[in-house]
């Protein structure tokens, strides 16, 4: 099974089945925290949900088109990073990433996704990620801030978030300046 061990208490793994109650309850446990800036939130109410979660972020690693991963935190699981898509012609793609609420403040989403930005590198060979964030959502910004990547700029009202649209800034970084 593909994991990450970052250090002694923090891995990255893919997700299971049996792992669908577990992030069923980190997501219901977040669910207002998590509402704010994911407009998935909503749609995933149920076990059967996470599984269905679980199926497809499967079904995308075994297509080599990137990957859904559980952030282990001490044992549980305290949020999800993946690629969103690969685009193997321009060998790119873009991160996601959140984090259940009472798992914020420890650094485990930098120290993650630098995991995830070494590995498109050195073992996929991309040349570019690229991380977008709202705008507004400074703990989402401050990550790709701090691991180098270039603020490239802001897509206007890219996506929308329940009643309202949101800008996405818009990171990114190449594997030169890596």
């Amino acid at each position: 099974m593909f994991c990450l061990q970052i250090d002694e208490q923090l891995s990255l793994g893919l997700f299971e089945k049996r792992h669908a109650k577990e992030l069923a309850e980190l997501i219901d446990s977040s669910r207002s925290y998590l509402r704010e800036w994911l407009p998935w939130v909503d749609y995933s109410t149920s076990i059967e949900d996470s599984e269905q979660f679980i199926r497809l972020s499967l079904e995308q690693f075994a297509r080599n088109d990137g990957f859904q991963l559980a952030i282990r935190y001490k044992g549980k699981i305290a949020g999800i990073i993946g690629l969103h898509a690969i685009n193997w012609s321009n060998r790119s793609t873009s991160i996601g990433y959140w984090l259940g609420e009472g798992f914020q403040g420890n650094g485990l989403m930098t120290k993650a996704c630098e995991a995830v930005v070494a590995y498109c590198f050195e073992e996929l060979g991309l040349h570019r990620i690229e991380i977008r964030a709202a705008e507004g959502n400074e703990k989402s910004q401050a990550i790709p801030q701090r691991l180098g990547f270039r603020k490239e700029g802001c897509i206007r009202e890219s996506e929308w978030l329940y009643d309202h649209f949101v800008d996405h800034h818009v990171y990114g970084l190449l594997k030169k300046d890596y």
